[in-house]
């Protein structure tokens, strides 16, 4: 372990841990049971406990390159991210499922441009699936805006995807589940939403 990890630790253990003890004997002992699924990318600078400033045990987050959700496809093989949904839906109970897409990232960018010549076992074929969607968009755009609409665009695609499965579809239309899509800038700290405007809307 490094010593920054080692460190934190030592200051989670100082400086969190005696005032959240009692909360996190309460997980342990009763379970979880967060409200909100998240969606979200793998980049460390897009943390979702620390953007919505969250308590132990209130989200389910999922993390991957450019918070993309694959469609619904039980055909045997391994998908974490639908695992991870099948999870959270039917077992966890979730009320509302987040999308969380942020600035400056790099597997949206990879969509645009081609994957790095070093990740073409795995991030290069995850990417894929959206990059035409992506591309497609994004034409219709001038160049200034063109990274932050393809970030918008793969929250929207996620979006769509969820809808694929059948058990959120059913949770949603019976008003038991909220899919949401949000935009994070990392620069700005600013949240912005998905709605029916054409483009996402600052939050508050």
């Amino acid at each position: 372990m490094t010593d920054e990890l080692t460190d934190g630790y030592h200051r989670f253990r100082q400086n969190r841990w005696p005032a959240e003890r009692a909360e996190y004997e309460a997980l342990a002992a009763n379970g979880q049971k967060p409200h909100t699924l998240v969606v979200a990318c793998s980049d460390s600078r897009a943390d979702p406990a620390l953007i919505f400033d969250t308590a132990p045990g209130e989200l389910f987050v999922v993390r991957n390159v450019a918070n993309l959700v694959p469609p619904y496809e039980p055909d045997g093989k391994l998908h974490g991210v639908s695992a991870a949904l099948e999870f959270g839906v039917n077992v966890l109970q979730v009320k509302r499922i987040v999308v969380m897409g942020h600035a400056f990232c790099g597997g949206v960018n990879a969509m645009l441009k081609g994957s790095p010549s070093n990740c073409q076992d795995f991030v290069a074929p995850w990417v894929e699936q959206a990059a035409p969607t992506v591309r497609r968009v994004v034409e219709d755009f001038p160049a200034d805006q063109v990274e932050r609409v393809a970030e918008e665009t793969v929250v929207r695609l996620s979006i769509d995807n969820l809808r694929t499965f059948p058990w959120i579809a059913e949770r949603e239309a019976a008003g038991d589940l909220v899919l949401s899509g949000l935009h994070f800038g990392i620069a700005d700290g600013i949240l912005s939403k998905l709605t029916s405007a054409k483009r996402f809307e600052r939050l508050g």
